[in-house]
C-alpha cells in the first residue's frame, strides 16, 4: 500500500503534529526507513481528549443501539474490503508474515461485527427489593477511554478494544505503539469512510513518556485501557491513581507448555514449536517455558528441534514464510542476551541464535536445555523467539514450577489423562488453560486476561468487555 495516513486524526481532521518530533518508521525486513508519522505533544492530546468527549456528550452517547451497530457493521465492512492493504501495510511495518496478517485483518473486520451485534445485550437487570418497590440496573458507557495499543499486534488488539467501547457508547482516543502506528492510522481513516461522526475516534500515535502519560493524567479519561510490558502498565496505573480513573492492563507474560509421556507427544512435538514462535516469539502468550516428562525428554528434545529448525523464516511478503523478522534491532539484541547469558552458563543451545541475511532483524529461532529455574532465560519475559525446555518426574514439583513466577496469563498441558488435566487446570494459576491444544491463541468472543502481574482488572474480550467499558447504574422506583 503506497498511501497511508502519516497524520494525528484529531476531531474528524487529520493534523500534523506541531512538535518538532516525527517517529522514523522502519521496515524490519529491510531496516529502510520508509515513513514519518506526526507525534502527538500533550496539547494535542489535550484537545483530542476534550473533543472526544464533545463527541461523546453531543449524540454519540445517546445514538439508538439500531444506528449505532449499523456504523460498526459498516467499519466491519470498510476493514473487509481493505484487508489485503491492511496485511500489506501491517507486514511492512511489524515484519509479520503475510499470511498472519491477512488473518489479523479478517479478524479484526469479525470483531467490529461481533460487538455490533453485541449492543442489543448490554442490558442491566430486574432486583426484587426487600422494603418493596422496584429497583432495576443500567448499563451505561462511561466517556472518553484511552486505549494504548502495543507493536506486536497493533491491528487486531486496536480493534479488540475500538470495537467494544465504541459498542458500549463510549468515546475512544486511540494511541498506537511507536513503532507500529501506521494500521491504527488507517483503522481511523476506515472509520471515517465508515461515517462514524468525528471526534467518536480519535488516532494520535506518540510517545509513551509525553502522549501516554498525558492521557493517563488527563481529568475527562475515565478509563485507559493499556496492552504491553508490565513495567509500563505499573507506570499508568501510578499516574491514573491521582483522579482515580478506572484501569485495565494486560501485559507480560511466562507461560507454561507441559507435556505427559503417555500424551501423543510425537504431535506435540511438531506442532508445538509455533506456540513459542509465532510472531518471531513477540506474543505475551507465548509457551516459552516447557515442562517434558522425564521419560521421553530426549526424543521430544530432538523432534522438537528438527521441527524449529524446518520453520520457514525470512521474506514476511512470500506466502510461505512463517517466521519473520524482530520489530526491532533493539528487540533482538534483548533477545540475544538472553541466549549469550545461557550459553555463558552452560546451557545446551541445541539450535537457533544466529543472525539472518546482511539486511532485517532476523534471528533463527532458538531452543535451551539445562536451563536452571533461577536462571533469566527461564524466568524473565524474553518476548522473542526463545524457549527452554526441563524434564520433570514429580507432578506436584512440576506444578509449584509452573506457579513460581510472577505471571499468569495463559498454560497448556498436553496428557490423555483426563485426572491430571482437570487437576492442572484447577491448580495452575493462570487465566487461560488449554488442554491438548499444542499451540497458544485467543478468540475474540472469550474472556482475554491473566492473573498476578499478567493482567489488571476486568477481562477483555467477548462479553466481558462490558464490564471493561461500561458502568452499571442502580436506580429504586417506588409506586
Amino acid at each position: 500500500m503506497s498511501n497511508f495516513p502519516t497524520q494525528l486524526l484529531i476531531d474528524g481532521q487529520w493534523h500534523d503534529g506541531s512538535g518538532d518530533r516525527r517517529l522514523a518508521i522502519v521496515n524490519p525486513a529491510t531496516e529502510e526507513t520508509f515513513a514519518e508519522v506526526s507525534s502527538a505533544t500533550t496539547d494535542e492530546i489535550s484537545q483530542a481528549v476534550e473533543g472526544a468527549q464533545t463527541a461523546f456528550e453531543s449524540g454519540w452517547r445517546d445514538m439508538p443501539p439500531g444506528q449505532r451497530a449499523e456504523l460498526l457493521r459498516g467499519l466491519a465492512k470498510r476493514i473487509r474490503d481493505n484487508v489485503e492493504s491492511i496485511a500489506q501495510l501491517e507486514t511492512r511495518n511489524v515484519g509479520k508474515p503475510i499470511g498472519d496478517a491477512r488473518w489479523e485483518a479478517d479478524a479484526g473486520a469479525k470483531v467490529f461485527e461481533y460487538y455490533a451485534g453485541s449492543i442489543g445485550h448490554l442490558c442491566g437487570q430486574t432486583i426484587p427489593v426487600a422494603r418493596g418497590g422496584f429497583n432495576f440496573t443500567l448499563r451505561q458507557p462511561m466517556g472518553v477511554i484511552a486505549a494504548i495499543t502495543p507493536w506486536n499486534f497493533p491491528f487486531l488488539i486496536a480493534c479488540w478494544k475500538v470495537a467494544p467501547a465504541l459498542a458500549a457508547g463510549n468515546s475512544v482516543v486511540l494511541k498506537p505503539a511507536s513503532l507500529t502506528p501506521l494500521t491504527a492510522l488507517l483503522l481511523g481513516q476506515l472509520a471515517q469512510e465508515a461515517g462514524l461522526p468525528d471526534g467518536v475516534l480519535q488516532v494520535l500515535p506518540g510517545a509513551g513518556s509525553e502522549a501516554g502519560n498525558a492521557l493517563a493524567t488527563h481529568p475527562l479519561v475515565r478509563k485507559i485501557g493499556f496492552t504491553g510490558s508490565t513495567e509500563v502498565g505499573s507506570k499508568i496505573m501510578k499516574l491514573a491513581a491521582d483522579d482515580i480513573k478506572r484501569v485495565s492492563l494486560e501485559l507480560g507474560g511466562k507461560s507454561p507448555n507441559i507435556v505427559f509421556a503417555d500424551a501423543d507427544w510425537q504431535r506435540a512435538a511438531t506442532e508445538s514449536p509455533m506456540s513459542v514462535f509465532a510472531n518471531t516469539g513477540q506474543d505475551c502468550c507465548a509457551r516459552s517455558r516447557m515442562f517434558i516428562e522425564q521419560p521421553i525428554f530426549d526424543d521430544f528434545v530432538n523432534q522438537f528441534v528438527a521441527a524449529t529448525e524446518s520453520l520457514k523464516v525470512g521474506d514476511p511478503t512470500l506466502d510461505e514464510t512463517q517466521l519473520g523478522p524482530m520489530v526491532s534491532a533493539a528487540q533482538r539484541e534483548i533477545s540475544e542476551s538472553f541466549v549469550t547469558e545461557a550459553r555463558d552458563a552452560g546451557c545446551n543451545i541445541f539450535t537457533g541464535g544466529e543472525r539472518q541475511g546482511e539486511h532485517g532483524f532476523y534471528l533463527n529461532p532458538v531452543v535451551i536445555t539445562g536451563v536452571k529455574t533461577d536462571g533469566r532465560a527461564w524466568c524473565e519475559e524474553i518476548f522473542g523467539p526463545v524457549v527452554c525446555l526441563r524434564p520433570f518426574t514429580d507432578e506436584t514439583e512440576m506444578l509449584r514450577e509452573v506457579n513460581d513466577t510472577n505471571f499468569g496469563l495463559t498454560a497448556g498441558i498436553v496428557t490423555q489423562s483426563l485426572a491430571t488435566a482437570s487437576d492442572f487446570k484447577k491448580r495452575a494459576v493462570s487465566g487461560c488453560v488449554m488442554v491438548n491444544l499444542p499451540t497458544a491463541g485467543t478468540d475474540y468472543h472469550v474472556p482475554f486476561g491473566g492473573r498476578k502481574d499478567s493482567s489488571f482488572g476486568p477481562r477483555e474480550q467477548g462479553q466481558y468487555a462490558r464490564e471493561f467499558y461500561t458502568t452499571v447504574k442502580t436506580v429504586y422506583l417506588q409506586a
